[in-house]
């Protein structure tokens, strides 16, 4: 990559053309990913009857693994497929798993149970979506970076344009496929998100051309080699789809290891997943790779930075733990203990279902994406950018306020006992600030301060710090399960309690972060020689 090769480039509002591609194709995967997400937990607890716990689980195993996954998808993609091959095999993964889940059988009762067929396929279907995420999510992030020099002072701004494309396909999805999933049938939505993402791939496809060449293979020769009868490539992608075999078995796999559960500060009696199993094993390989890594092949410069990006990305962690209750209680406290609220339109009325709710926080996006893009080339003009991990510092420290403001709620129902909806609004509002300080900063960071010839492979890092936060997310949900019929004052009680704690766990790390970025900077300024 070379600045004189990169100012080649056709530019369309101040950015390479290729911004606009990845920008299209990662919304319509957005659109895909997030619509089954807004319907997911309902669909299990509703269609198939699943336990609130039982839920939440999966709900934070199967997006775990969809977060873990990149880091392999990263590594072949540095190694042999390049990023524009890994995104469009991953795409095709996801379109198929995204249409399977479109297969629901019929509806559990007490009685008879669930369909165990239909559970079966949803496994498998979840399981194709987590390993075409793993190859897509990665390096569509990648090519970005990738259009830009290393010093490139665009690259901020460029990531918080990406960032809002993410957000506009999960505004739209959750809108539409909420809407269509929840009124006219569960088939309906998964499958109107699967053609989404049909759309996505397509985009990608018929303009790589814009990528001018930044995400091909760097040794092609190496796909070309045969083992074992067949060429490079094809055995990866055979590799992959006995990968979703795999997969489709841990996301229904629990083990009893009661030391393991005491070790994570679980309940007694708790089960660990097969998911958290695999990410802890593929931890403790990156962290004995990552240390040979930088102790070895880096000097002095690229370690200092690869030791912060790993600060960076761990503490990341907690804020998807956070951020992912929007999926679980958030959803779940909108959908039971809150009052809805119809909006007039003019022509129409419009009363958004839990499902369409989880729309709120792309919409707040749009709003601050602009603004925010705008911000950090005008602080780093005068000298007041604050560093990335102070960045985090106030990502963790609004995520945590967001939690208390729903506490609140909950704490303060209106007369007829159900919560208020504005300040669900505004809990999302105040989430979304933090989203916006840290989240795009993140993809910045991992493409600036990697070392170049791992960059792929960090920024799956920073994916697989993303599927711990799902994971935590599934844990942190479980503190809120009830049994059915519990009424709505203890429901709401339950929900305080939940809130206060996700609340006090943000603003802790928070602090944490504002302590340790004086440290960070010094960190990169000694490295430097400054």
């Amino acid at each position: 990559m070379t600045t004189t090769h990169l100012a080649g480039q056709r530019e369309l509002f101040g950015h390479p053309l290729g911004l606009y591609i990845c920008f299209f194709t990662e919304m319509w995967e957005r659109f895909a990913f997030y619509g089954l997400k807004a319907l997911l937990f309902l669909y299990l607890t509703k269609h198939h009857l699943f336990s609130d716990n039982d839920g939440y689980i999966l709900l934070g195993t199967y997006a775990g693994l969809a977060y873990a996954l990149p880091v392999v998808g990263g590594l072949l993609a540095d190694k042999y497929l390049g990023m524009r091959k890994a995104v469009t095999f991953g795409g095709a993964l996801m379109a198929v798993g995204m249409l399977g889940m479109a297969y629901r059988g019929y509806a559990a009762t007490p009685d008879m149970g669930f369909d165990q067929v239909a559970v079966q396929v949803m496994y498998l279907s979840l399981a194709l979506v987590a390993v075409g995420v793993g190859f897509l999510k990665p390096n569509i992030s990648t090519i970005v970076g990738r259009l830009y020099a290393e010093d490139d002072p665009r690259r901020d701004s460029a990531f918080t344009i990406f960032y809002m494309g993410i957000n506009l396909g999960a505004f739209i999805s959750s809108l539409f496929v909420g809407w269509v999933g929840i009124e006219y049938g569960w088939e309906y939505g998964f499958g109107s998100a699967g053609i989404g993402l049909l759309l996505g791939l397509a985009v990608f496809v018929l303009n790589s051309q814009h990528l001018h060449g930044q995400a091909e293979p760097a040794q092609p020769h190496l796909l070309q080699e045969k083992r074992f009868g067949l060429k490079r490539e094809w055995l990866i992608y055979l590799g992959a789809v006995a990968g979703v075999v795999l997969v489709q078995q841990i996301l229904q796999t629990r083990f009893d290891f009661g030391a393991l559960a005491a070790l994570l500060g679980l309940a007694e009696g708790t089960e660990i997943t097969a998911t958290e199993v695999v990410a802890i094993a593929m931890s403790i390989g990156l962290l004995v790779w990552w240390f040979k890594f930088i102790f070895v092949q880096c000097n002095r410069v690229e370690r200092a930075n690869m030791v912060v990006l790993m600060v960076l990305i761990a503490i990341s962690a907690v804020f998807w733990g956070l951020y992912e209750q929007t999926y679980g209680t958030w959803l779940a406290f909108s959908d039971r203990v809150m009052n809805s609220y119809t909006f007039n339109l003019g022509l129409a009325e419009f009363t958004p279902n839990a499902s369409q709710l989880t729309a709120v926080g792309a919409l707040f996006i749009f709003a601050l994406a602009i603004p925010f893009a705008w911000l950090w080339p005008v602080l780093d003009r005068k000298g007041w950018n604050p560093s990335a991990s102070a960045k985090f510092g106030f990502g963790l420290l609004f995520a945590g306020l967001a939690h208390f403001i729903l506490q609140y709620a909950a704490l303060n129902p209106e007369a007829n006992g159900l919560a208020w909806f504005w300040w669900f609004i505004l809990a999302y509002l105040v989430l979304e600030i933090g989203e916006m300080a840290l989240s795009p900063i993140g993809l910045s960071a991992v493409t600036s301060l990697s070392v170049p010839r791992v960059v792929s492979l960090m920024m799956g890092v920073w994916f697989l710090a993303s599927a711990f936060g799902e994971m935590l997310a599934g844990r942190f949900g479980t503190l809120a399960s009830m049994p059915a019929g519990t009424s709505t004052e203890a429901a709401l009680g339950i929900y305080a309690d939940v809130f206060a704690t996700l609340g006090w766990i943000g603003v802790a790390c928070g602090a944490l972060m504002f302590v340790l970025t004086p440290v960070l900077n010094r960190q990169i300024k000694l490295a430097q020689g400054h």
